[in-house]
């Protein structure tokens, strides 16, 4: 085989690869199907993260912290990746060309990325309410779903300077519990925290088996009814 063509082959391995890497999509296509979840969400303090970077917004916890009130840290690299969907990855918040469906700490700062994982929700989804057929949650796991959230919680609100989490790097939150005890982080209590996260409702049970989330049957046992949505 001659060397262009090897080239072109080479390419087009290339191009393949980077098309089937899973990328961010934004809270609207999971809203689609978890409207509930989705409106929940909007009251909470991870819908509201990014408005408080804006200009004046928050100026005594900033001053605290030694930043300057006054500033625009909606274009800071180094804090709008906790306070977005998916920054620095594929598809995900892009400082200068904020999409409003990004922005914010969204559905996919959890699971993940969600371009693979949604169409399998998507198809299986539509086997259970045609037939009641029901898929292993595995398949979730193979599309890229995650099910464990700690460290993904951790890699913001524990990443400062002498946590006790062994991940931390710089960039490092100023925002302490040092500096204020309301900034220690218990992931226990966070995950339950309807103010932080969203309400839960009740879910049609169309993945069965592994990997299971360690809360979900309590949420669920609590949870209230949805309202449905439609997949666009």
């Amino acid at each position: 085989m001659k060397l262009p063509v090897l080239l072109a082959v080479a390419l087009l391995l290339a191009a393949a690869t980077v098309a089937a890497a899973p990328n961010f999509e934004g809270r609207k296509k999971c809203g689609s199907c978890h409207r509930s979840q989705l409106e929940s969400w909007e009251r909470t303090a991870h819908a509201k993260a990014m408005d408080s970077l804006a200009p004046k917004a928050k100026a005594e916890a900033k001053r605290k912290a030694k930043l300057d009130p006054n500033k625009d840290y909606r274009q800071d690299a180094d804090c709008v990746g906790c306070h977005s969907t998916g920054f620095r990855h594929e598809g995900g918040f892009d400082p200068t060309a904020p999409s409003k469906y990004l922005t914010g700490v969204g559905c996919e700062n959890c699971p993940g990325p969600g371009s693979e994982y949604r169409l399998s929700h998507r198809k299986a989804g539509q086997a259970f309410e045609k037939k009641q057929q029901t898929a292993p949650r595995q398949q979730l796991a193979e599309a890229g779903q995650e099910f464990q959230f700690e460290e993904r919680c951790a890699a913001c609100h524990l990443n400062y300077e002498g946590s006790p989490w062994k991940g931390a790097k710089k960039p490092y939150t100023p925002f302490t519990p040092k500096l204020d005890k309301k900034y220690g982080f218990d992931y226990a209590k966070a995950v339950r925290n309807d103010k932080a996260m969203h309400e839960h409702f009740k879910l049609e049970n169309v993945f069965t088996g592994p990997p299971v989330p360690p809360f979900r049957e309590e949420f669920q046992s609590k949870a209230k009814p949805a309202v449905k949505g439609k997949e666009e």
